[in-house]
């Protein structure tokens, strides 16, 4: 029986992935790689240090100063985060304060801690049950290990527990740790998201989705 959802931060509580991209695109401007928005969308999940490995593959630029790049891209991160009004997609708030009574809540990010805690506690204050960010696991997604941390702080098994993603590595992510995943296609196609276990096109007909579950394990 299902007892436990567990969502991706950016791209499906709060629209922000532009802001991430804007943060790397103009760091990796300054060593001289040019990368597009999209670049980052496809690699939104992993946390800083595997994204500056796989650009640095795609580009094969290995004179790149690793150590300097993931200290100054949370910098722009966070400056960007504050300057910029980070909204959340619509009616979330009030559907996850909707269904807290019914389900336990996680949040599974690639972000790091700083922002990740700067969001639940300006958005989602008392909401999440368990809050798992970049900075909190050795291996990011698409390695199953946030989302196994997640399970185990959640203190389900993960046949009860259901993943909302919108990202590739994310669904990779939960589907490599084993759990029922439900791809939200918000900065990328629906097509990018083939691997979950079902992709729904908006947030809309994922509260449709939930709902409908609540239903049904209610009248069991």
């Amino acid at each position: 029986m299902i007892e436990a959802l567990i969502f991706d931060m950016d791209g499906v509580l709060i629209d922000s992935m532009h802001l991430h991209a804007k943060a790397w695109k103009d760091a990796f401007m300054e060593t001289g790689i040019e990368i597009d928005e999209r670049d980052i969308f496809a690699l939104e999940g992993e946390n800083d240090a595997g994204i500056v490995r796989k650009i640095v593959e795609i580009h094969g630029n290995n004179s790149i100063d690793m150590e300097e790049l993931l200290s100054d891209v949370p910098a722009r991160k966070h400056e960007l985060f504050d300057r910029d009004s980070v909204t959340l997609f619509d009616d979330v708030d009030g559907f996850l304060r909707e269904i807290k009574e019914r389900f336990r809540l996680a949040v599974v990010s690639g972000s790091d801690r700083k922002i990740v805690d700067i969001m639940m506690e300006k958005y989602f204050p008392g909401i999440f049950d368990a809050i798992v960010s970049g900075d909190d696991t050795e291996k990011g997604k698409p390695e199953p290990e946030p989302y196994n941390k997640a399970v185990e702080m959640l203190g389900m098994e993960k046949n009860d527990c259901i993943v909302v993603e919108n990202a590739i590595l994310g669904v990779e992510s939960a589907k490599n740790a084993g759990i029922f995943t439900v791809g939200l296609p918000t900065d990328l196609s629906r097509k990018e998201l083939e691997h979950a276990d079902i992709v729904l096109h908006d947030h809309a007909e994922l509260f449709r989705f939930i709902r409908l579950l609540m239903r049904n394990l209610s009248a069991n």
